[in-house]
């Protein structure tokens, strides 16, 4: 790949995680700061029900916040009717809509079943494309899940065609509980590419295990066009065990610049906002680059 496009996950996917509640001028100064550092598409919040996410409690006051004239897609993500219906009033650009791979994992995570989440999924499509809305699907646990283990590719490549069905801008590939290798990426990509070949893929990766930048270089070699990632390196998901460590950006932008990858991003600016971030949560943030600088020395 000549060049790929990040999406800023830190201030949705990143904070969610995070036992800081952090209040609504700083997610919009984290939203800033990634956009000064040249991101153009970024997972703004959640509309989920604040009991289930307080971290995201704010989601309608900080869309009402964000800068409007940057060339932004902001994303909110979407789990229903009535999470559209508040997404849409406070003006996304993007509605992402999660199906998780799993049954067991998605009950324990939204409540519903795979199948009623394809139901729901396939309702919002229809009104956010009403709405002038772009729309995605993150296929949750694509690579492994908490409760039930390794999950078929083949079911994998089967939500991804039943999903491609109602027409979303995007698939994205979640592996979120960081157990994925790059065998695995290239075999879960190459099938979902068969039967969902017109629609873009995106790649959202954790480092749990140490394993998300090797899968990151599959994913490139597989073709994916978009790759997730927070600044920092922060979150992960509230509903499954031990799943932390999202790419960090930072970490991201240098090995896609070291690989002679377009991103169109400042590394120095993102490396600046991750200690930032870990200033604003009190702790040291999980990714290296802020800690062991670029190389070669930019200075």
């Amino acid at each position: 790949m000549a060049k790929v496009e990040i999406v800023e996950v830190g201030p949705r996917d990143g904070l969610q995680n995070e036992d800081v509640l952090v209040d609504t001028a700083t997610k919009v100064a984290l939203i800033e700061r990634m956009l000064d550092a040249g991101v153009r598409r970024i997972e703004a919040t959640s509309f989920v029900h604040p009991k289930r996410v307080p971290q995201m409690a704010d989601a309608e006051d900080v869309m009402a916040a964000v800068p409007r004239d940057r060339g932004a897609s902001y994303i909110g993500l979407v789990l229903n009717d009535r999470g559209l219906d508040r997404a849409l009033d406070a003006g996304v650009d993007e509605a992402n809509v999660v199906v998780v791979a799993t049954e067991t994992f998605s009950q324990r995570n939204q409540g519903a079943s795979v199948d009623e989440m394809l139901a729901s999924w396939e309702r919002i499509a229809g009104r956010a494309q009403d709405a002038g809305v772009r729309t995605s699907v993150t296929i949750s646990a694509a690579f492994g899940c908490p409760f039930e283990g390794e999950v078929d590719p083949g079911r994998v490549a089967d939500l991804a065609s039943r999903i491609a069905a109602s027409g979303p801008d995007e698939i994205a590939l979640g592996d979120t509980i960081g157990v994925a290798v790059p065998p695995q990426v290239r075999e879960v990509t190459d099938r979902v590419v068969e039967q969902a070949a017109e629609v873009p893929l995106r790649c959202h990766f954790h480092n749990t295990r140490n394993t998300g930048f090797a899968n990151v270089v599959a994913a490139l070699e597989a073709g994916v066009a978009a790759l997730d990632a927070s600044v920092g390196g922060i979150g992960g998901c509230p509903f499954a065990p031990a799943a932390t460590g999202n790419i960090a950006t930072e970490d991201l932008l240098y090995l896609l610049g070291r690989m002679g990858v377009e991103h169109g991003m400042s590394l120095s600016q993102t490396s600046e906002t991750a200690v930032w971030v870990g200033e604003q949560l009190g702790t040291t943030v999980p990714g290296l680059l802020s800690r062991a600088g670029a190389f070669p020395d930019p200075a």
